[in-house]
């Protein structure tokens, strides 16, 4: 492999570009609603675009000239082909629009999917596995012709790898996705995914769709003074909740669904922009989702839980919860924080969790049965 990279003449790396932080002049500013990690402006037929921390680049039609005032950005070339994506999330917004196909290469192999469309994929030779985000097979994306790389933010853990894609000519975006603070803020995205790869149409009746099903759910029938309180949590190995903070994504979610995410800043002492998760001493978890009206276990890391008996075995305080002695108990189940397209119907979801009128075909949470 190091052949590849000693070969690779100076002139190539002038295709990542260097960031140039000029506004684009006559350019027109794209709405988006939610999305705060992301930026498109239009200049003719060609999109600039900024994302996370000010990076920058050009989604250029292939065959359409780059200014001169613009060439020291970025350029990456639409319709976009052979991608690598090292977002299971970020898949799941391609696979919305009806372009999966522009994904060759993942970082996620079947086992480890958590979508039957994604492992089917594979099991096809639709998508390859390629290595993980640190350690991608670079020989691989460079003899079937990869024409970008979609990272997460963990690819800052390990720079050189994205220098490195860089370096061979394949240019990387980098997702921020999950710093948007509204669910439907990483849903947006889709309209970045639609643009790179010729489905613009597609994304915006999309997103347009389904961000109307948040924002026509009807909840005047909720008093905003008997919200039934949540709590979103899993038991870790070393016996700690693991919790999400007030102004995380999550706990959005259950405000939008009309329910009152159980916890808030003063409760766990942090910073109220601060998001994801932390873990707490039970007993401190106690005190406070003891009496909440519903609690949700989450999967994703500890794994389903069918049955109250399954619930309590992780911790015995549980068993002495309001949720639990009034059966108002649910999992999520492992698909849940995979599928960002389907932010809006998991709000859906949990609207109907908190107005008692889920049926038993839930799709991203099942009752915990009391057994």
């Amino acid at each position: 492999m190091k052949r590849f990279i000693i070969l690779i003449p100076l002139l190539i790396l002038c295709s990542c570009g260097e960031k140039n932080n000029t506004q684009p002049e006559n350019s027109e500013k794209i709405n988006l609603e939610y999305a705060q990690q992301f930026s498109v402006e239009k200049i003719g037929d060609i999109s600039y675009v900024k994302t996370g921390k000010g990076d920058e680049f050009l989604l250029v039609p292939k065959n359409t000239p780059v200014p001169d005032e613009y060439k020291n950005i970025k350029t990456i070339y639409t319709p976009v082909e052979n991608i690598y994506v090292a977002s299971s999330s970020a898949t799941d917004l391609f696979h919305e629009i009806n372009s999966l196909d522009s994904i060759k290469f993942t970082s996620t192999d079947e086992k480890d999917q958590s979508t039957e469309y994604a492992k089917t994929a594979i099991k096809n030779g639709d998508i390859i596995y390629a290595g993980k985000y640190r350690t991608p097979d670079f020989e691989l994306l460079l003899s079937e012709n990869c024409g970008l790389a979609i990272e997460n933010t963990m690819i800052y853990h390990t720079p050189e790898i994205k220098e490195q894609l860089e370096n061979l000519n394949i240019p990387v975006i980098v997702e921020y996705s999950s710093y948007e603070p509204h669910p439907l803020g990483r849903m947006e995205w889709v309209k970045l995914y639609g643009l790179l790869t010729g489905h613009e149409k597609e994304a915006e009746e999309f997103f347009s769709e389904k961000s109307k099903l948040v924002e026509n759910l009807n909840l005047d029938n909720i008093n905003p003074d008997e919200k039934k309180s949540v709590a979103f949590f899993y038991i870790t190995s070393n016996g700690y909740a693991s919790v999400r903070k007030p102004n995380d994504y999550v706990s959005k979610m259950i405000e939008l669904a009309g329910g009152e995410y159980i916890f808030t800043a003063d409760d766990l002492n942090v910073d109220e922009n601060a998001l994801s998760t932390m873990n707490i001493q039970i007993e401190t978890f106690y005190e406070k989702a003891k009496d909440a009206d519903i609690i949700v276990y989450n999967s994703t890391i500890d794994g389903e839980i069918q049955n109250v008996q399954q619930l309590i075995e992780k911790s015995s305080v549980l068993a002495d919860f309001k949720a639990v002695k009034n059966n108002n108990i649910w999992c999520s189940e492992k698909n849940m924080f995979q599928q960002t397209g389907a932010a809006a119907d998991i709000i859906i979801e949990m609207n109907k969790i908190i107005t008692d009128t889920a049926e038993d075909d839930t799709e991203f949470f099942h009752r915990v049965k009391n057994e």
